[in-house]
């Protein structure tokens, strides 16, 4: 009887110890709840949600509130490319107006085209004063150029900023990915212009300022003569780099005018100067100043400065040396 009386003790005390191990549920535990229970929406407030569901003709929101939110596909985009499928998976964040508070199933009905039109052009504002490089893709061609959509917001790309060469063919660009920058935002007048040209003149430069980082000063390139002007020669040194060699580094002999020594198309060797603030400085004359000494002109200069005639055919000049 003893033997029973203890174990019933140590079977109460073991479930007492078992209840008390169990979490006690306290007021802080449904914050979220009783915090959404009170929240009040109204019809135009911009929510955030996280996707927990996409179909074909719709995408379903968690809104932390306790009634989920609804986003029709032509809620969605006004961009004719965008798909459901494609472009919204579970776990994005999106944010839309609600157009309704209970679409008569107890959802909230959002749209994103009416959110783009609220803080969609405050969000380009942003990416035009960050000088911000984003990621678009080209949906039609129109007049003078292609038309690609930026958070919700049709968006115009001139011909003339697609490329940095003359784009003939537009429809080339339909469905492609470019990297872009916005250049004008004009909200009242729902203008939105983009650049793909400022993207890829930014980057070339960065890379023809690689490449000038690693000439060296002292080396000596071979270029050809593309222009000149009355400071100086510039010269092509091939792979898009362009060295200026200034007048008074073009000859040893003092000239007026490079023309009077040089002409466009020209090939010559000049030696690295310096490469500060990305522009190449070239001498030809340093390359003529280390040069092997030219045997008849070292006869011809001996002779001029001894005060002997010198003569002008061939056979003057190679006289009396060694070959």
């Amino acid at each position: 009887m003893e033997t029973e009386i203890k174990s019933n003790v140590v079977e109460a005390q073991a479930a007492e110890a078992e209840k008390s191990a169990e979490p006690v549920e306290t007021m802080a535990d449904y914050h979220k709840e009783l915090e959404a229970s009170f929240r009040v929406i109204n019809e135009g407030d911009i929510l955030s949600g996280t996707v927990i569901h996409v179909s074909e003709e719709e995408v379903t929101l968690d809104l932390n509130y306790y009634a989920p939110g609804v986003i029709k596909a032509a809620d969605m985009s006004r961009d004719p490319a965008f798909s459901l499928a494609n472009d919204v998976h579970v776990g994005d964040k999106v944010e839309g107006t609600v157009i309704k508070k209970d679409d008569g199933a107890g959802n909230i009905r959002l749209s994103c085209v009416e959110a783009a039109e609220v803080i969609g052009w405050d969000k380009l504002k942003a990416y035009l004063d960050e000088k911000t490089i984003l990621s678009v893709k080209v949906s039609e061609v129109v007049n003078k150029g292609v038309v690609a959509y930026l958070e919700g917001i049709r968006g115009f790309i001139p011909a003339s900023h697609l490329s940095l060469e003359y784009v003939e063919d537009l429809s080339s660009f339909v469905g492609k990915d470019m990297d872009v920058r916005v250049i004008t935002v004009e909200k009242e007048k729902k203008k939105l212009v983009l650049s793909a040209r400022d993207v890829l003149k930014e980057r070339a430069a960065e890379k023809l300022n690689q490449k000038i980082s690693m000439l060296v000063p002292g080396s000596v390139l071979e270029g050809r003569v593309e222009s000149l002007m009355p400071y100086g020669a510039f010269v092509d040194l091939g792979g898009g780099l362009s060295g200026l060699v200034h007048i008074s580094q073009i000859s040893q002999k003092r000239i007026k005018n490079p023309s009077e020594v040089l002409k466009v198309g020209d090939t010559v060797r000049a030696k690295v100067l310096n490469t500060n603030h990305n522009k190449i400085s070239l001498s030809m004359k340093a390359v003529a100043e280390n040069a092997e000494p030219d045997p008849v002109e070292e006869k011809m200069a001996a002779e001029y400065s001894s005060g002997k005639s010198v003569g002008t055919s061939l056979a003057d000049l190679l006289k009396g040396l060694k070959l």
